[in-house]
């Protein structure tokens, strides 16, 4: 396999040449895991520093064979949503009547980063790559859009919350709640109206609301 080079508007950050390429030996040398090679840093390609607004924070890729994207929560083309990705669903119909695309590529290209905080994962095998490395890239990823300008950032369950603890709190909006996942979504996510929030806080701002359809 060729290791995967960053995409060039985040490339500067430490990881990728502090840890990425030791990271990339041991994944070389591991079982099989998920996304593919190419798709490793897919949500930090779509969705560049300069075009961030919002940020979606997950936790590792889907352990199912052929489900991970890339992309946190995204499903791929065809493949009916469950769990987390049909309760993020159901609450953006019921927050703003939107019915998005399971890809979720089009929230990507509105500037909503989805960014899992661990970019890989065994097959069958959940949190399989945590404490791999892969923190660091998430936490440089955070300090340097909080950093360079004002931010949404959509936290749902507690080790979202916790990554973004540590960020400045002047000038960005963080909206907190449940995880989506099927155990908690009854607790706090369902009813927590992030995507408007988002949206009225852009809309202060003078931006352009995402169109959570798309």
């Amino acid at each position: 396999m060729t290791r995967p080079e960053p995409p060039a508007p985040w490339a500067h950050l430490p990881f990728f040449h502090d840890t990425w390429p030791a990271l990339w030996q041991r994944l070389e040398a591991a079982p099989p895991w998920a996304p593919a090679p190419d798709r490793l840093f897919r949500a930090l390609a779509l969705t560049p520093p300069a075009a961030v607004r919002v940020v979606i924070l997950g936790q590792d890729p889907y352990h199912t064979p052929g489900r991970a994207t890339g992309l946190a929560f995204a499903f791929p083309p065809g493949t009916p949503p469950r769990d987390s990705l049909r309760n993020i669903l159901i609450e953006a119909a019921a927050d703003t009547g939107a019915t998005p695309n399971p890809e979720l590529t089009g929230w990507a290209r509105q500037g909503v980063l989805l960014l899992n905080t661990v970019l890989s994962v065994p097959l069958g095998q959940a949190h399989g790559h945590k404490g791999w490395g892969w923190e660091a890239l998430t936490e440089q990823v955070l300090h340097h859009l909080a950093a360079t300008g004002p931010r949404a950032f959509l936290l749902w369950g507690a080790p979202a919350q916790r990554l973004c603890r540590a960020l400045p709190r002047n000038g960005h909006l963080f909206v907190e709640s449940a995880h989506p996942s099927p155990l908690s979504a009854r607790r706090g996510f369902f009813g927590s109206r992030p995507f408007s929030a988002a949206n009225r806080w852009l809309a202060a701002r003078g931006q352009a609301e995402i169109d959570w359809s798309a």
